[in-house]
């Protein structure tokens, strides 16, 4: 059986339903009512909005025709001004178009003109040239009838006539270009030797210096024969050790106390001679002894090299070295050309060729610069292959020496040609360093084959029945035969000679070709 509820129960609980249901329909009235009146207010204040935006739409259009109003006219403005410059700058280009056809019509007017006078003058010319073509025939016919008579008269044909007169032309300007040659020669040997002989003159003057031949053998002086054995040591060792070292060649043989340093390098046999001379002063003889003394040794002479280096461009005024030239030109004191100390040469070429400068008023320490630095290349000529004047100049060059030192040293033995004064100076004073007496030796054979070879070189040329090579072959005197050569002939024959002598031998200083002709007439009475 179902438990009853009781009444008040379920009253409460259908009044509660009803309340709730009452609850939920009031608010959705009020929520109703309340959106429609938000709806209402939303449709107010867009209409509100909705009509100032169209005043303020109309306020707008009206300034921005106002605005586009303004534009128009200021570009109407502008408009109408460019128009007015365009036509002012056309009608400026049809004037001058105008006084340019006006011009070209006058021009063509007077070459019109110039035609006219043209055609009129080359009608007169083609008269004249018929008048000379005809004039030219009637000459031809005269010299070619003038001819049939010479011809006739001579007994000659006209070959041979022509060739007479060719060969007497040939010989009377031989004669003059000879007589010419001859006169402008003498002229400038006059001007030029009065100046070269004072400027050389004036050098030679103001230098004198001291000469010592170099060989290429050094002497030790021992103090006693004994020293030999002790120097050459148990089976060789201490000789073979030194001649290792110094790379130079002992010759110890009957010489009485005296050791003999063979070698062509001379840096290398000082070495050698100052060691031997300390190991016999020290006694103590043996080859570790002569390594360390040999090194010692060498020490001493590369810094004796540099001091030497920088007396010598102390003396010479020349400053600004760099110090491996430096070193190069202390080496010179070791190196000989033809006996003559190379350092002492490039010396003498310094001051001489300074003294020269001074005299021809051109720049004194560049050409002493070049001077003292023109041999640098014997410093290493045996090492780098090429001639000592180009070694010299790359030398020069790479060490930041100037163009116009390069340039002189290049160019002193013309391998190169000289394009400066001082390049020249470099050559005259070089030649008359290597050629003073005394300066420099010349072995036997090539003294003789350099005689004969200028002999030769002089009989070669037609006309010339002897010649001799005198003063040590400084001079050679040519005996023309006078039958076959004129004074004129011989003259220009004695400047191809000295041409020749200058292209095909080398030799220091200059050669006097002296050219003699003479025609003798022996009668006897009887």
């Amino acid at each position: 059986m179902s438990p009853i509820i009781p009444k008040d129960i379920i009253i409460a609980v259908i009044a509660g339903l009803i309340g709730l249901v009452t609850g939920f329909a009031a608010d959705y009235f009020f929520t109703i009512f309340r959106s429609r009146r938000i709806l209402r207010n939303a449709k107010n204040e867009a209409m509100q909005i909705e009509e100032k935006a169209l005043q303020d739409a109309g306020a707008i259009r009206k300034e921005a025709e106002v605005e586009a109003k303004d534009k128009y006219y200021t570009k109407l403005n502008q408009f109408e001004q460019d128009t007015k410059e365009r036509r002012a700058e056309l009608k400026k280009l049809e004037y001058r178009i105008i006084k340019r056809e006006e011009n070209l019509e006058r021009k063509q007017s007077f070459l019109d003109k110039k035609e006219r006078t043209l055609i009129q003058k080359s009608k007169e010319l083609q008269t004249q040239k018929d008048e000379i073509g005809d004039l030219e025939k009637m000459k031809r016919e005269m010299v070619e009838e003038q001819d049939k008579t010479l011809q006739r008269i001579a007994g000659m044909s006209n070959q041979e006539a022509r060739k007479i007169v060719i060969e007497r032309v040939e010989n009377d300007a031989r004669k003059e270009a000879a007589d010419t040659i001859k006169k402008i020669i003498d002229e400038a040997k006059e001007k030029a030797e009065i100046k070269a002989k004072e400027v050389i003159s004036a050098a030679i003057q103001r230098i004198s210096s001291d000469h010592v031949s170099e060989t290429t053998v050094s002497v030790v002086d021992l103090p006693n024969d004994e020293m030999k054995g002790r120097i050459i040591g148990r089976e060789g060792r201490n000789i073979r050790a030194l001649e290792a070292m110094t790379g130079v060649d002992l010759i110890i043989d009957d010489t009485p106390e005296a050791v003999i340093i063979s070698g062509f390098d001379a840096i290398r046999r000082e070495i050698a001679a100052n060691s031997l001379k300390r190991l016999i002063s020290d006694g103590r003889i043996h080859p570790a002894r002569i390594e360390e003394i040999v090194a010692k040794v060498e020490k001493e002479v590369e810094k004796n090299i540099r001091e030497t280096g920088e007396q010598v461009a102390f003396e010479v005024g020349v400053q600004g070295l760099h110090p491996e030239i430096i070193r190069l030109l202390g080496r010179l004191k070791f190196r000989t050309s033809y006996g003559q100390n190379v350092l002492n040469h490039s010396k003498e070429v310094a001051f001489i060729a300074g003294m020269m400068a001074s005299e021809l008023g051109v720049n004194i320490k560049l050409a002493k610069r070049a001077g003292l630095l023109h041999d640098i290349g014997k410093a290493v000529d045996h090492e780098v292959e090429g001639s000592h004047a180009l070694i010299g100049a790359e030398i020069a060059k790479k060490f930041g020496e100037p163009k116009e030192v390069v340039r002189a040293m290049a160019a002193h033995h013309g391998d190169e040609s000289p394009t400066t004064i001082e390049a020249v100076l470099i050559q005259a004073a070089d030649a008359l360093s290597a050629a003073r007496p005394g300066a420099r030796r010349e072995i036997l054979s090539t003294y003789l084959k350099r005689l004969e070879k200028l002999e030769d070189i002089a009989q070669g040329f037609t006309g010339v029945d002897k010649s001799y090579a005198i003063q040590a072959g400084r001079e050679i005197r040519i005996i023309f035969r006078p039958e076959d050569v004129s004074d004129q002939e011989m003259a220009m024959t004695a400047r191809e000679i000295a041409q020749r002598i200058e292209r095909e031998l080398e030799y220091p200083g200059e050669i006097k070709v002296t050219a003699i002709r003479e025609t003798r007439s022996v009668e006897y009475a009887r």
